[in-house]
């Protein structure tokens, strides 16, 4: 077997946090099996190691770490502490950048951490005069730009739960999502960029306002550009944001001292079977598990550059965002991540660029958006400066094998690549990186400490090295406090332990490695099944995308004559047509490479692929247009225009369906 593709140096190795935790619990620092185990047997030990290492800001910690720890859901953590999760974010108050900030259209903004508390200060007052209290919502229609930081902290300060989307979403997006949580005050972008285009966000909000009864206050941000006050007539309730916070002056910040399971976000299923479920997650939860995975798995620390590039309708938003616990700047950023303001073309370097303007140490992007950097040829590591950056993390979808090559030749090869995993639904990992180990080509390096991440077969035993459910088999800090408006917890068993009674089935198809590592190859609901085999989609995927054509596919299983058959959708190069030479290559590729099972027994050319919000291509939408289903969802789809390509083909008429 060949080598790992990246190794830290021993010098490397000794300065990482994680080093240094391992000491303190008196854990060998070059054995992170042993060190794990010790996390998932002995987890009230190592939760208050965390709490301890990561210095958690707290009223009171208690003397009880959990309670019904046997019981999953039902444990309680830290069940007496008191605490505030935007104080424990806000611990800085120098004059060094807390948040930098670029728009697609080239301005640049900064704030210091004494910009950032004084600015939350005014917020927060506002937010209190308005007569906000614990327990109240407060959502919010923001591009990724300081003013969702503040709005969110402001919130969190008080203990009222944000809950928050991208601009993007359309009326009845935003409708399924704030339309189930009330709540009370609004903040909302007037406009935003991308890909050169400005979109108007103030002619869809009244019917939002409209059909958000319980809005007593809605509170218009100026977005990138705006030029003069915008005209909130028509729109009931609304003030700018000066106008809001004109008679509060920046001063301390009250931060109310709450339950450790006190919720703080409300986060959405992606999902297209139904309205998106409102998940509830905690603020000491939520804050023990960012520390933990910031500082020991992502080696993040103070003075650090911190960028992932996401919108604030994704769960990353919610993880970039606590790097502030750990004393790193933010790098926010805002647009289209391929659009070059000065040129108006497409610049696939555009983050890269900004990586190496600011010196970012921690650079995050999805795979999908490694995969279309090597499809058009981009070279970072030959065309910008990335001296300063060590750690790339990849996420939103399982990086090939072919995604880390990419990354070891043409970005950096001296680099921690670190591919993590887990979900809206946890607001943290399952599984990511380990700054002490080594990286092996398409494996996620390691279970997250404190997690119990084991694969079950259909039987419910565990197996490695063979594909599986990933599933958690012991309680975690950042398990959802439930989901909203569901007082017996009816949805949330259902949604994750229904499977597996007692044991969290997470609903990715996995697989463990023999170097403790992870290779996730999709969702184990899109699952193909042609003959009774199991096939994860990315394996397919995997090989298909190797050819220079195909730009990206998606595959799904079809119901047909008493079976199920692979139907494979490509989009291939500009000018580029599905002849009966590239699929002869493709089929060949796929058997050569994977397996006769799995070679489609279509493929079909789309010109465009459906996908969430957050980028993940949404296989079970197009499941259900091949089989003449109605998606229900169509409003968790920032393109939902494609769905057209994949109906009423000819190429699909089944004979159970005609």
């Amino acid at each position: 077997m060949a080598g790992p593709l990246w190794r830290p140096t021993p010098e490397r190795a000794v300065r990482a946090a994680l080093t240094r935790f391992a000491a303190e619990v008196e854990r060998p620092a070059d054995d992170y099996k042993t060190l794990h185990r010790w996390s998932v047997e002995e987890p009230e030990a190592f939760w208050c190691a965390v709490w301890s290492f990561c210095d958690i800001l707290a009223d009171r910690q208690g003397d009880v770490v959990l309670r019904d720890g046997d019981r999953m859901p039902g444990a309680r953590w830290f069940p007496d502490a008191r605490l505030n999760f935007a104080r424990n974010l806000l611990r800085r108050r120098d004059a060094a950048p807390a948040l930098i900030c670029h728009g697609e259209a080239g301005a640049r903004r900064e704030l210091s951490f004494g910009d950032l508390n004084d600015q939350v200060s005014r917020v927060a007052s506002a937010l209190r005069a308005a007569g906000i209290a614990p327990g109240d919502r407060v959502a919010g229609i923001l591009p990724n730009t300081p003013e969702a930081v503040i709005a969110a902290l402001a919130a969190a300060s008080i203990g009222a739960p944000w809950s928050s989307c991208s601009p993007d979403f359309g009326v009845q997006g935003v409708l399924d999502r704030f339309g189930q949580i009330a709540p009370r005050v609004l903040f909302c972008v007037d406009g935003y960029d991308y890909g050169g285009k400005r979109f108007d966000t103030l002619e869809r909000l009244p019917a939002i306002v409209a059909g958000l009864p319980s809005l007593e206050r809605v509170v218009v941000v100026a977005g990138a550009g705006a030029v003069g006050r915008p005209d909130l007539a028509p729109i009931p309730y609304a003030c700018t944001l000066d106008e809001f916070v004109a008679d509060h002056p920046a001063g301390e910040i009250e931060f109310a001292s709450l339950p450790f399971d006190h919720p703080l976000y409300i986060l959405y299923s992606s999902g297209t079977t139904g309205r998106p479920k409102c998940i509830v997650h905690g603020a000491g939860g939520t804050l023990l598990q960012h520390l933990k995975e910031h500082r020991l798995h992502v080696d993040l620390g103070p003075g650090d550059r911190f960028f992932f590039f996401t919108t604030c309708g994704w769960m990353m938003w919610n993880w970039l965002v606590s790097g502030l616990a750990s004393g790193a700047t933010l790098v926010l950023y805002d647009g289209s991540p391929f659009h070059a303001p000065l040129t108006g073309r497409e610049d696939p370097l555009r983050l890269f660029a900004l990586a190496e303007r600011e010196k970012v140490d921690v650079f995050g992007v999805s795979a999908v958006y490694l995969g279309a950097l090597a499809k058009a040829g981009a070279r970072p590591g030959r065309d910008c400066d990335l001296s300063s950056l060590r750690t790339l993390l990849s996420t939103g979808s399982p990086l090939l094998s072919e995604g880390y090559d990419y990354v070891y030749e043409h970005v950096k090869p001296d680099l921690h690549l670190a591919s993590i995993s887990g979900g809206t639904d946890i607001v943290s990992c399952f599984v990511g990186g380990n700054p002490t180990a080594p990286v092996w080509r398409g494996e996620i390096q390691a279970p997250g400490l404190g997690m119990k991440v084991e694969v079950f077969d259909t039987a419910g035993r565990r197996v490695v090295g063979q594909t599986g459910e990933l599933v958690c088999t012991a309680p975690f800090p950042s398990m959802p406090v439930g989901f909203w408006r569901d007082p017996e917890a009816a949805r949330y068993r259902a949604a994750y332990f229904e499977r597996f009674p007692g044991v969290w089935c997470h609903g990715d198809w996995t697989a463990e490695t023999a170097h403790g590592g992870y290779v996730i190859t999709g969702r184990s609901d899109a699952v193909l099944n042609p003959g009774g085999v199991r096939i994860g989609t990315a394996e397919i995927y995997r090989q298909v995308e190797r050819l220079g054509e195909v730009l990206e596919s998606i595959a799904v299983g079809q119901e047909w004559d008493g079976d199920v058959r692979v139907v494979l959708f490509v989009v291939l190069r500009e000018g580029v047509r599905l002849d009966d030479d590239l699929v002869s290559r493709i089929e060949a590729t796929v058997r050569q490479s994977a397996s006769p099972r799995h070679v489609p027994a279509v493929i079909l050319q789309v010109p465009d692929i459906p996908r969430t919000r957050s980028g993940k291509i949404t296989e079970l939408a197009v499941r259900d247009v091949v089989h003449g289903r109605p998606v229900k969802n169509v409003g968790a789809l920032a393109n939902p225009e494609a769905l057209e390509h994949f109906a009423n083909r000819p190429e699909l008429r089944s004979p159970q369906l005609s």
